[in-house]
C-alpha cells in the first residue's frame, strides 16, 4: 500500500506542476484577438463549408494523387530505413541518429531539402521518409525489445543469429508492425498535404491559396477530399493491393530531384557554414554572430515555443478530460455518443497545421490560434483513447450516476491512463509548435522560415538543431517522468 499511495502522490505533484507551468504559460502568452470581426468572417467560412464547391479547383486530382504518391513513397523508404535502424536500437548511437531525425519536422526537412532538389517529387519524399525513419526505428526497436524471448530461447543453440531473429522474433511484432505502419500512412497523409504550404503541389497547396483568398467553399472541398481519404483509409488499403498503389506512385511522381552533385556540395560546405567563418573573419566574428542570433532569433523563438506548448498542453488536459466522458459508453446516450465521436473523429482528423491556419484567418496573428489547435487537435486523439479505455472498466450495478460516476468511479483509475498520454504526447505537442512559426506565429518555425527567405542557410541549420535539442530535451523529460511516475509507455 506504501507503494501505491507514493506514486499516487508523485502523480499529484506531477499534474500540480504541470498546471503551474501551464497557467504560467497562460499569463505571459500572447492572447490577442486582432481581427475586428471574427464573427462576420466566421459566418463566411461556415457558408462555405456548407456549400463545398470541388470544382473550383483545376488540379484538384492532381494534387490528391500528388498527396498519395509522396505519403506511400515517404513510409515505405521510412519502413525500410527505419527497420534497419530498429536492428541496432540497442546501440546508443543508433538511438542518437533516430531521435535527432524525428526531432526535426516534415515541413523543415522540406525546407532544407528543397535548396538542393528543388520543388521536386524527391523533396516531398524525403521530407517524410526521414523523420519517418526515425519515428519507426523507435517504435520497431522497442517492438522488437518487448518481444517474448521464450522462443528464441527455445531454438537449437547452434542456429544462426538471422534465422533466430526471423522465426522467432520477427514473427511475434508482425502484426504490431503491419498496424503501426498503417497508422502512420494515415499520419503520412497529413504530412504530405501540409507539405504543399511550402510549394509542393499537393492538397495544402491549394487548400491555402483558396482559404487566403477568401475562397471558402473550394477550401472546404479540399479538405472533406482530406478527410475522406483519410477515414476511408481501412476500406481501400488492403494487403495485396499496396505493391500495386506503390507502383502506381512511383510512376505518377517518380522521385528524382532537380539538384546536382555541385548544388549539394556547395549547400553544405559554403550555404550552411556560419557568415563569418565563410568569409574568413575569425572566431571572434563567430562569437559575435553566435551571441547575436542567440539574442535575436534563437532565445525569443525557444521562448514563444515553450510558452505556447505548455499552453497548449494545459488547455489539451482540460479538453480530452471535458470530452472523453462524451464519447465513453459509461455515460450519455446512444445519440450523444454518436456526435461526440463524429467530433473527436473530425478534430483529430484535421492537422493541427490546418486548424492553426484556419485560427489565423479568424482571429489574427498571436499565439491564440497555435494554442487553439494543438489543444483541439490532442485534446481530441487523448479524448478517443481515454474513451477506449473506460470501456473496459466494470462498475457495480448501484454505482453512483452522472458527476459523481465522473469524478468517484472513472477518472480515478483511467488517471494513469490519462496522465501517460498527456506526457507522451507532450513532445509531438512541441515538434508541432515550433513549426506554426512559419504561419507567421513567433516560434522557431518563424525564424527558419525567416532565414529561408533571406537565404541565410546558415542561420536555418542553427535554429533547426534549437528545435532538435528542444524536442530531444522535452522528450527525456517526459519518458523520465513516466518512468519516475511508474506509467505504462503509451503509443497512439
Amino acid at each position: 500500500m506504501t507503494g501505491v499511495a507514493t506514486t499516487a502522490a508523485g502523480w499529484r505533484r506531477a499534474s500540480g506542476g504541470l498546471l503551474l507551468a501551464g497557467l504560467l504559460a497562460f499569463a505571459v502568452a500572447d492572447l490577442a484577438i486582432t481581427r475586428g470581426a471574427p464573427g462576420a468572417e466566421l459566418a463566411r467560412m461556415a457558408g462555405g463549408f456548407l456549400r463545398p464547391d470541388f470544382l473550383a479547383t483545376g488540379a484538384l486530382w492532381s494534387a490528391l494523387a500528388n498527396t498519395l504518391a509522396f505519403a506511400f513513397q515517404g513510409v515505405a523508404l521510412g519502413v525500410v530505413a527505419g527497420f534497419l535502424l530498429a536492428l541496432g536500437w540497442h546501440r546508443r548511437p543508433v538511438r542518437t541518429l533516430a531521435a535527432s531525425v524525428r526531432a526535426v519536422h516534415e515541413l523543415f526537412w522540406g525546407l532544407l531539402l528543397m535548396q538542393v532538389l528543388g520543388l521536386s517529387s524527391l523533396t516531398g519524399v524525403l521530407a517524410i521518409a526521414l523523420p519517418y525513419a526515425g519515428i519507426f526505428a523507435k517504435v520497431f526497436g522497442e517492438f522488437l525489445e518487448e518481444a517474448d524471448p521464450a522462443p528464441a530461447a527455445a531454438l537449437a543453440a547452434d542456429r544462426r543469429r538471422l534465422g533466430r531473429f526471423f522465426f522467432a522474433r520477427l514473427p511475434l511484432v508482425w502484426a504490431d508492425i503491419k498496424a503501426y505502419t498503417a497508422y502512420r500512412l494515415e499520419c503520412a497523409l497529413r504530412a504530405s498535404a501540409i507539405l504543399g504550404f511550402i510549394g509542393l503541389p499537393t492538397l495544402g497547396f491549394h487548400l491555402e491559396t483558396a482559404f487566403r483568398e477568401g475562397h471558402y467553399d473550394a477550401g472546404a472541398a479540399l479538405l472533406y477530399l482530406l478527410f475522406a481519404l483519410i477515414l476511408t483509409l481501412r476500406v481501400w488499403l488492403r494487403g495485396p493491393l499496396i505493391p500495386v498503389y506503390l507502383l502506381a506512385a512511383l510512376y505518377w511522381a517518380p522521385p528524382v530531384g532537380q539538384g546536382n552533385w555541385a548544388t549539394l556540395v556547395r549547400f553544405v560546405t559554403v550555404d550552411l557554414v556560419p557568415a563569418p567563418l565563410a568569409r574568413g573573419q575569425g572566431w571572434p566574428a563567430l562569437g559575435d554572430w553566435a551571441w547575436m542570433l542567440w539574442r535575436d532569433q534563437v532565445g525569443p523563438g525557444l521562448w514563444h515555443t515553450l510558452v505556447l506548448g505548455l499552453a497548449a498542453l494545459l488547455l489539451t488536459a482540460v479538453l480530452a478530460l471535458v470530452l472523453f466522458p462524451l464519447r465513453s459508453p459509461l455515460f450519455g446516450n446512444r445519440a450523444t455518443r454518436a456526435l461526440s465521436h463524429g467530433l473527436l473523429v473530425v478534430l483529430r482528423t484535421t492537422p493541427e497545421f490546418f486548424l492553426a491556419f484556419l485560427f489565423l484567418i479568424l482571429l489574427g496573428p498571436s499565439m491564440l490560434p497555435g494554442i487553439l489547435a494543438l489543444a483541439l487537435h490532442t485534446g481530441a486523439i487523448i479524448a478517443h483513447l481515454m474513451a477506449r479505455f473506460s470501456e473496459g472498466l466494470r462498475l457495480r450495478a448501484d454505482s453512483a450516476r452522472g458527476v459523481n460516476r465522473y469524478a468517484y468511479e472513472v477518472l480515478p483509475r483511467l488517471y494513469p491512463n490519462f496522465l501517460a498520454l498527456l506526457l507522451y504526447r507532450w513532445e509531438i505537442i512541441m515538434r508541432e509548435t515550433a513549426v506554426l512559426g512559419i504561419l507567421g506565429i513567433h516560434t522557431l518555425g518563424f525564424y527558419i522560415d525567416s532565414s529561408v527567405a533571406e537565404f541565410r542557410f546558415d542561420r536555418t541549420l542553427v535554429l533547426i538543431l534549437a528545435t532538435v535539442c528542444l524536442n530531444l530535451a522535452v522528450d527525456a523529460f517526459s519518458r523520465r517522468l513516466r518512468a519516475r511516475l511508474r506509467l505504462k509507455e503509451t503509443r497512439t
